[in-house]
């Protein structure tokens, strides 16, 4: 079994604004993630930046790897189209070549689903797109999969004051693979969320349980190594 969280926590993967991005070769996957709440991309105490950085540190010849904001998604297309082309302006068989993943928490899933919307307006494929309880932001679609998305997977729990989407369709079946809607429950078995405020514990529990669940993250980490060169 692969374990890849909580490896190395000193080092945070985090939007590299300002500096270069290196441009994906060779088949490299790039892989996008989406914080939930307010909460900034290099945050270590939240799974999906520890995924980001870990993935980054195990595979550095086979992914590029970084973890934003949700509300920071001009920073992340950008990232992808420089990943894809160091001007940001990648060409049309540079677009046909991409190979992306894109995952999130919360709103951070329902951005998910945006960014890969906005890249199908740009031409450019996704491989998989993964929503953890995915909350869907004000003005956006969460629950409608774009065809230019390959495969598309979402956990979700349904107990609390905040729960997720309980299920994602795809807008043509025949572009899209819908993996599973995968239903959590921590009623019998809880996760431990020490880490996190008093009040996101106390009314929103099963909404950071299922986000700090080593089992979807193992299962989420296998999905992003099939799609590796």
């Amino acid at each position: 079994m692969l374990l890849v969280l909580g490896l190395c926590r000193s080092m945070a993967a985090q939007p590299m604004a300002g500096k270069s991005v290196p441009v994906a070769h060779g088949g490299q996957l790039i892989v996008i993630g989406f914080m939930g709440g307010n909460i900034s991309g290099g945050n270590l105490v939240h799974r999906e930046a520890l995924v980001a950085r870990d993935l980054q540190q195990l595979y550095p010849l086979d992914v590029q790897a970084e973890v934003f904001a949700n509300s920071d998604w001009k920073s992340a297309l950008q990232s992808v189209l420089r990943h894809l082309d160091a001007k940001g302006a990648p060409s049309d068989e540079e677009k046909r070549a991409a190979r992306i993943v894109i995952y999130g928490h919360s709103w951070g899933a329902s951005e998910t689903v945006t960014l890969a919307r906005r890249l199908d307006q740009l031409g450019i494929p996704v491989l998989l797109t993964i929503q953890i309880d995915s909350v869907e932001k004000l003005n956006e679609n969460d629950g409608t999969i774009p065809p230019n998305v390959h495969e598309a997977v979402n956990f979700y729990q349904s107990e609390g004051l905040l729960h997720g989407r309980s299920s994602i369709t795809a807008t043509d079946p025949k572009q899209t693979m819908i993996l599973g809607n995968y239903e959590m429950s921590y009623r019998q078995h809880p996760i431990a969320c020490d880490d996190f405020p008093w009040f996101a514990r106390m009314f929103m529990k099963p909404h950071i349980e299922i986000e700090n669940d080593p089992a979807v993250w193992e299962r989420i980490v296998t999905l992003i190594r099939k799609q590796m060169p």
